[in-house]
């Protein structure tokens, strides 16, 4: 005779093989071309993608493909949208490649420089597990808004949870216990030390400073022109352009001063 313990143990586990099923399914759903892209919705300044070692410039619609590298300028910022619905800002001085792990769908974002803010949209009400990396951590999520950010040479990664739960992990300590960060929590994966204490987001001011440096990326208008101005254009050689009066040449120097008057 079944007790109602079992039966709720039955539910789950049936619950827990569809939404496996469904996850499973997804690149078959959207087709495994639009699954593994993802389309630019808003974009400022320069934004490029990488191809071999020429960065060529995106625009709002193209899509980038996987393992692909997103870089951006000093005042580049962009949105990407991914078939489920998930959304990933990328804002400036950032480097990351999209779906680097081939094989694996649930790989978002491997994250080397800069910051990203990722929004991870549930399917069908089940979780959505995605990961992004870094040189420092692994942040798994089912479902939620983050910001991660590296701060140094070393890798340190700052992780920042705005809604929902993510857990991070050390991506080069594997004795180190994973941390579950919830809503407002916060921590730093340094280097050569197991994860560091969590901690709590206090009035929301980390969050607040960060959600400004992003408006203020967001909102930076593209004075440079690109060559070819249509979609995967190059980007312009450094040097070989700038703001409208400039003509990419340094300061002429001062005229010479007028000859002595003759002796008297």
């Amino acid at each position: 005779m079944f007790t109602r313990s079992t039966t709720r143990s039955w539910v789950a586990l049936g619950a827990t093989l569809v939404a496996s099923s469904a996850w499973a399914q997804l690149p078959l759903l959207f087709g495994e071309d639009k699954q593994y892209s993802a389309k630019v919705l808003v974009l400022n300044g320069q934004v490029s993608v990488l191809k071999g070692r020429e960065p060529w410039a995106l625009h709002v619609g193209d899509f980038v493909q996987r393992r692909q590298e997103i870089v951006t300028g000093a005042d580049g910022y962009a949105q990407f949208q991914v078939s489920d619905g998930s959304t990933f800002e990328v804002f400036p001085k950032s480097h990351v490649i999209f779906r680097n792990n081939a094989g694996e769908w649930k790989d978002l974002l491997d994250l080397f420089l800069g910051r990203v803010k990722v929004h991870i949209q549930k399917f069908g009400g089940q979780p959505n597990p995605n990961r992004v990396t870094t040189p420092t951590a692994v942040i798994s999520v089912r479902g939620t808004i983050y910001d991660v950010q590296i701060e140094d040479e070393d890798g340190t990664t700052m992780v920042l949870v705005e809604e929902g739960q993510v857990s991070v992990r050390h991506a080069l300590i594997p004795t180190s216990q994973p941390k579950l960060l919830g809503e407002g929590e916060y921590l730093r994966v340094y280097k050569t030390q197991p994860i560091a204490q969590k901690s709590f987001d206090k009035g929301g001011l980390l969050r607040r400073a960060m959600e400004i440096a992003g408006d203020a990326a967001a909102n930076v208008l593209y004075r440079l022109p690109r060559a070819g101005g249509g979609a995967g254009s190059p980007v312009p050689a450094p040097g070989g352009g700038g703001p409208v009066g400039d003509t990419g040449g340094s300061t002429p120097p001062p005229p010479p001063p007028p000859p002595p008057p003759p002796p008297q």
